[in-house]
């Protein structure tokens, strides 16, 4: 029986796939922006101003995090509420549009994500579409309420939060955190809580989760006995993930130890808290328990090579995607080897697939480098500050020494153009350079030119 493919006979070539999800996050940006701009949503009798509804609404759906008003100051709690939807919109989107271009991409080729029973067509039908979604909003929903229970529990016990605000608070830092996105409903983000695990580790757990991706997810429960068949995608999400954790939280304990703004300040147990939850949270939930426009500027760098990277594919965070930073990894190695082939636990990594990796961290540095510019003319702040902004919106983190409010309109719309390109771009460009491949019917003379 022929299958119908949904997507393959609704989007006959590689530019549409990339183009609904463009058009789509664009629409839900204007969407949010128009209600973040009611009266309604602001806590004055002033409505927000269309620059400052747009850049909310932008840095909540592509879950950011970066902010130029006090989140708890001047929303409304309606405006709290359109925030959290977008966190919400934004994440599931993300999660869900990245799964089902993965899985058409796989199918394009062949290959087998196991996000769905295999198959012999190349196409996505209505049942796979249907057990992706479904997944994503299950596991999604699941993760967030087990943490808005802990955090529920720990406002009321711990804080004296009354009932119904406690829920308020641990649901909107539960879905913010797992979604990566760093909005808290406190003036200095999460610093009243820096030296509480039972605030800040939940807190990194959900972000960690969210930042994994869903196929991820989807194949450690179904191989959850048997880990040698997880998929070499899984493999390096997983050890590369827990590498660069590693190396964040003792590159920016050590670091900041001794600093009084930062570290310095706490006993201990206390720094060493504060050192693991920010050694995570550049990976990118954009979440802070201490004053980062304090960091030492090692420290700073640190944290841009972390948010650069990001997390893993299909998931809430940003970046280029470990997947893509430790494939090119390998093919250095390779190089330096020389190898003829790049292979990485048992399995041969494909010249297109390497190509691909290249486009993505190039085009990605090229965004990044540009918007440093444009931003260092715009603003009379220093390089590392622009630099450290235009990265933590390139790679949706949204972390910030503290400049976003005074970078002026001009930067605003600047930075905001950045989270969008830095959400959607990725994602839309590897699958349109992995289902654009097409053969060629002949080949030039070879020729080498000197590298070097």
């Amino acid at each position: 029986m022929v299958r119908a493919g949904l997507l393959t006979r609704l989007l006959p070539t590689w530019r549409q796939p990339a183009r609904i999800v463009v058009l789509g996050f664009a629409a839900a940006a204007a969407f949010g922006t128009l209600l973040l701009a009611l009266p309604a949503s602001t806590e004055g009798d002033d409505a927000a101003g269309p620059v400052t509804a747009l850049f909310t609404a932008v840095s909540a759906l592509c879950v950011t995090g970066l902010i130029v008003v006090d989140t708890p100051e001047y929303w409304s709690t309606f405006g709290e509420l359109v925030i959290l939807g977008l966190i919400q919109l934004g994440g599931l989107g993300i999660m869900t549009t990245a799964s089902l271009l993965g899985l058409l991409v796989s199918r394009r080729f062949g290959l087998r994500m196991r996000l769905t029973a295999q198959t012999e067509t190349k196409a996505l039908d209505l049942g796979d579409v249907r057990r992706v979604v479904r997944g994503v909003i299950t596991v999604s929903l699941l993760m967030e309420l087990v943490v808005a229970i802990v955090l529920t529990v720990r406002f009321a016990t711990g804080y004296g939060y009354d009932l119904g605000r406690a829920i308020y608070h641990g649901v909107f830092h539960a879905i913010s955190a797992f979604n990566n996105a760093g909005f808290a409903l406190y003036t200095d983000s999460l610093m009243p809580f820096a030296t509480d695990p039972w605030i800040c580790v939940p807190v990194i757990l959900a972000m960690t989760a969210g930042g994994l991706g869903f196929p991820v997810w989807i194949e450690l429960w179904r191989h959850r006995r048997r880990h040698v068949r997880w998929s070499m995608h899984t493999k390096l999400t997983l050890v590369t993930s827990a590498v660069l954790l590693v190396v964040g939280v003792v590159a920016i304990t050590a670091a900041e130890w001794n600093n009084p703004e930062t570290l310095g300040g706490f006993g201990v147990g206390g720094k060493l808290m504060a050192g693991v939850f920010h050694g995570a949270m550049p990976r990118t939930a954009g979440f802070n328990s201490v004053d980062v426009g304090e960091m030492e500027s090692g420290t700073l760098l640190v944290n841009c090579i972390l948010m650069f990277i990001g997390g893993g594919s299909a998931g809430t965070a940003g970046g280029i995607k470990v997947t893509t930073f430790v494939l090119l990894a390998f093919v250095i190695y390779s190089e330096v080897k020389g190898e003829p082939s790049t292979h990485a636990f048992g399995r041969k990594i494909p010249v297109l697939v390497q190509r691909q990796a290249l486009t993505v961290a190039l085009l990605s540095v090229g965004a990044v480098m540009l918007g440093t510019l444009a931003l260092l003319t715009l603003t009379p702040f220093r390089l590392e500050q622009v630099l450290f902004e235009t990265v933590s919106a390139f790679a949706t983190v949204g972390l910030s020494t503290g400049i976003t409010a005074e970078v002026g309109t001009a930067g605003h719309l600047l930075l905001a153009l950045l989270m969008f390109l830095g959400r959607v771009g990725p994602i839309t460009l590897a699958s349109a350079l992995a289902l654009r491949d097409r053969s060629r019917r002949y080949e030039l003379p070879e020729e080498r030119p000197i590298v070097g």
